[in-house]
């Protein structure tokens, strides 16, 4: 057997690639918000609440609540703001700063605080060619449970202490915890997407990360069918059978979910990205984009950098 057949999460992981950062260890009470501008191509927004409760708002999106062992992450890097449950923002002051082994330390002036966040970004290193990071959803929360709120704890007490290796040490334990993440959230999709499916068989597996490596290319079925190591008929049923779209149909998903990324978090323009994607004009990826997700190109862009 193909080495990771058997278990398409040992697959996933390399072609993740995954680096945290920890940017900011956040105390704070009373009124208070924190805005976070896009992440930028490859890159996720991550919060981890050790303590208190808070709300995330996402522009066209209601709030969202998080309590204390919650994990969120925003996979695109979308622009948000985390903030306090109540409070009419009059008296929101900027927060102190000061740094302890490489990471901010935010606190609410004047105040006791009452919430603690760890916050920071994930770098997917091999975005933008990942389909995992163009299919995931725009938000992924793991929900605090006793398995991992060890892992929760390690990570506070490091950033907490001024020790050689502290820093090191916490994103290690970051970095594992997001892959315990990722797993929930896929496990609970079950193969709604036909990721882990894709990943699992020889044959689409060949075919998909061919895409990915290349989503530009005009790809014919018959090169596909090659570099699959297959028929094209034997390709065709297979990626029907995995993920319920024929290969140049996915093609185009990955090219939609890649462009949709860059829109919300880089600054290339939208002729640079219809290129990158594999469209030959900007017409033409506006109009595959509208038809899929109901909004163009430009406007997406607009509402996330407004």
């Amino acid at each position: 057997m193909e080495a990771g057949i058997d278990d398409p999460l040992s697959v996933l992981a390399p072609l993740l690639r995954v680096r945290p950062i920890l940017d900011d260890l956040c105390r704070f009470g009373g009124d208070w918000a924190a805005p976070h501008d896009a992440a930028g191509p490859g890159w996720a927004h991550f919060h981890i609440v050790t303590r208190g409760e808070c709300l995330l708002d996402r522009p066209g999106h209601g709030a969202l609540r998080l309590g204390v062992g919650d994990v969120l992450l925003l996979p695109h890097g979308d622009p948000h703001v985390v903030r306090a449950r109540a409070g009419s923002g009059g008296g929101r002051r900027a927060p102190v700063v000061e740094y302890r082994n490489a990471i901010r330390i935010k606190m609410s002036p004047g105040v006791e605080a009452d919430t603690e966040l760890v916050c920071g970004r994930l770098h997917f290193e091999a975005a933008p060619q990942s389909l995992i990071v163009a299919v995931l959803p725009e938000v992924v929360v793991l929900r605090a449970t006793d398995r991992h709120h060890a892992m929760l704890e390690g990570i506070r007490d490091e950033l907490d202490i001024d020790a050689a290796g502290a820093a090191a040490i916490a994103t290690d334990l970051a970095s594992a915890l997001f892959m315990m993440m990722l797993r929930a959230h896929l496990e609970a999709a079950g193969t709604s997407s036909g990721v882990l499916r894709l990943l699992g068989q020889p044959v689409t597996s060949r075919a998909m990360m061919a895409m990915l490596r290349e989503p530009a290319r005009d790809w014919s079925l018959e090169e596909l069918a090659e570099r699959a190591i297959s028929s094209r008929a034997t390709l065709v049923r297979a990626f029907r059978a995995t993920s319920g779209l024929a290969p140049l149909a996915f093609l185009t998903e990955v090219r939609l979910g890649l462009a949709r990324q860059q829109l919300l978090g880089g600054r290339a323009t939208i002729a640079q990205i219809a290129a990158d994607v594999g469209y030959q004009s900007e017409a033409a990826l506006s109009r595959a984009f509208h038809r899929h997700y109901g909004v163009r190109p430009g406007a997406l862009r607009a509402l996330g950098t407004g």
